[in-house]
């Protein structure tokens, strides 16, 4: 996956957590009215389960991740969490299944440079895997729904 690398970054990354709520509304058009686990599914593709972490009045987080079947079992990645802020209508990684909570690396890194460059790099690869998402035509349904319709 190519990456950019725009000049003022910290602005940058204010417009990409921007987009990435409007492509997380597309791809699940009542996420910020759900109370449970979602799960989308696309004809041919693994299901994109949709976990509420927590809820408050300005925020919610949520845990995105796709659960592959193999021979010996099922596995759940990337597993992001992701913060959404209802209010001014951003979404942002806080964690990927395969790198530190970004609360973690603040104090780690220290720098702002690289605090910014770390944020940056989570929420480049949710852009990119929102629109793989939207472009494979994820439809999502209550847990409920998807395990009724299932069986």
């Amino acid at each position: 996956m190519g990456t950019i690398n725009p000049v003022n970054k910290s602005f940058c990354l204010e417009k990409l957590c921007e987009t990435n709520y409007q492509k997380l509304l597309r791809l699940i058009p009542d996420l910020l009215s759900l109370n449970e686990p979602a799960v989308g599914l696309s004809k041919g593709k693994p299901a994109l389960h949709m976990e509420i972490v927590e809820t408050t009045k300005h925020t919610l987080t949520v845990l995105l991740s796709h659960c592959f079947e193999r021979d010996l079992g099922s596995f759940i990645e990337p597993a992001i969490k992701i913060r959404i802020y209802r209010d001014a209508k951003l979404a942002e990684v806080i964690r990927d299944h395969d790198k530190f909570d970004v609360t973690k690396m603040i104090n780690k890194l220290g720098q702002i440079n690289e605090i910014i460059e770390y944020k940056w790099s989570l929420n480049y690869f949710l852009e990119k895997w929102l629109d793989h998402c939207l472009l494979t035509e994820y439809r999502f349904k209550s847990s409920r729904l998807a395990l009724a319709e299932s069986e």
